[in-house]
């Protein structure tokens, strides 16, 4: 035992072992290229309706579209690289980020709610993501980009494993 607690019973942060799914990089790749084409588009309207800056507008949105199209091309395929995933009897893993990654455990005594959400876009793509959340001050753990059947599949086993695990989930 070390400080009152036994060793074998602590959930420890390691590595989660699952990816998301395959498509959820097309998914990213559509969201990027909205996001990019949206702000592309209303400068080059600006540019054919104001003369005088026209030059300057197109140049803002040839710029805007190389910068959105080069984040399209690569940091999808990083991030389905560095994304993972997974849910034991005792916690839920998460790791996102690209710089910045970050690695979550939710233990599932922790636990308050888990949801499904399956936007427009996730839908086109037959994801959805998962919301688990938790007495946390950090916020809810999101698993992003896993097929919509799968996701079901996980949040039926998660309301099950911590219906059954003791704890307050405060």
């Amino acid at each position: 035992m070390t400080g009152g607690r036994n060793a074998e019973n602590e959930v420890r942060l390691r590595p989660p072992r699952n990816t998301l799914d395959g498509r959820a990089v097309g998914w990213w790749r559509t969201r990027l290229l909205l996001t990019t084409a949206a702000p592309a588009g209303v400068l080059a309207v600006l540019g054919a309706l104001i003369g005088p800056a026209s030059s300057w507008l197109f140049a803002a949105a040839g710029a805007v579209a190389l910068l959105g199209l080069g984040c399209t091309a690569f940091l999808p395929a990083w991030w389905y690289r560095v994304h993972r995933w997974e849910v034991t009897e005792d916690a839920v893993y998460v790791r996102t980020g690209a710089l910045w990654q970050e690695w979550r455990i939710a233990p599932m005594s922790r636990i308050q709610t888990v949801d499904t959400v399956r936007g427009p876009l996730e839908q086109a793509f037959r994801l959805a993501t998962v919301t688990v959340t938790t007495a946390s001050s950090k916020g809810a753990l999101r698993i992003e980009g896993l097929d919509h059947e799968l996701a079901a599949e996980l949040a039926e086993r998660l309301t099950a494993i911590t219906r059954a695990t003791p704890g307050d989930a405060t």
